[in-house]
């Protein structure tokens, strides 16, 4: 669906467009991530709010009162993972200007910069996360869901898809300088994560496609 609303473009929003514009390393490719994944979350509430007003729809309001209970926090959490996923990436810059003069001085740099990195990793890996869970919800709504909204949900599937492999890019790159045991786990998480997310949005997909008989 085509519908504008007034001032969706508002100076706010600008300004979240041109801090990511600007010089500064963040807000970086993490956060996009996690506003990819809230602009996916709010387009799925609409398809559930469309889907109930009307009683036609009836089949697909249990599908979109879940898809209310999901994504109305979860909108709120992936902001709170944009912000996040900024202070990791100056956490991480904290930790390299520590000082490195003496023995003692290099171990404790070289530990803040491993947890801080780790840090860096595991902010985008639950934007990831998010995502997939909002891709398997939209399996089941896109069954039920009001048929004049299916490109709207189908929207919301692709920019969470976005969401969850522009959040694995920024874990792979986290620990592509570390090694052990934990850096395996995360890596083994984040693939299984992007893996489970393109098989979700791929049956979100090919039910839409039938739906609307493409």
């Amino acid at each position: 669906m085509g519908n504008q609303k007034g001032g969706l473009m508002n100076e706010g929003y600008m300004d979240v467009l041109r801090s990511i514009a600007s010089s500064e390393p963040t807000p970086g490719g993490g956060s996009v991530a996690a506003l990819s994944l809230a602009h996916a979350h709010s387009l799925s509430l609409m398809v559930a709010r469309l889907t109930l007003a009307k009683e036609q729809w009836a089949e697909g309001h249990d599908a979109a009162k879940a898809s209310i209970e999901l994504s109305e926090p979860a909108l709120e959490e992936a902001i709170l993972l944009a912000i996040s996923d900024s202070e990791a990436f100056e956490s991480v810059m904290s930790a390299y200007r520590l000082p490195k003069e003496t023995e003692d001085e290099k171990i404790q740099r070289s530990e803040e910069i491993r947890k801080a990195t780790i840090g860096a990793a595991l902010a985008p890996l639950n934007t990831a996360s998010s995502a997939q869970k909002l891709l398997s919800n939209l399996e089941k709504q896109s069954a039920s869901c009001n048929p004049n909204a299916l490109t709207d949900l189908a929207s919301a599937s692709e920019m969470a898809l976005s969401a969850a492999k522009i959040a694995s890019l920024n874990v792979r790159i986290n620990l592509e300088y570390i090694e052990g045991e934990d850096v395996d786990l995360l890596t083994s998480k984040i693939n299984t994560v992007v893996e489970q997310s393109i098989e979700s949005a791929n049956i979100v997909s090919t039910t839409v496609n039938k739906r609307l008989e493409w």
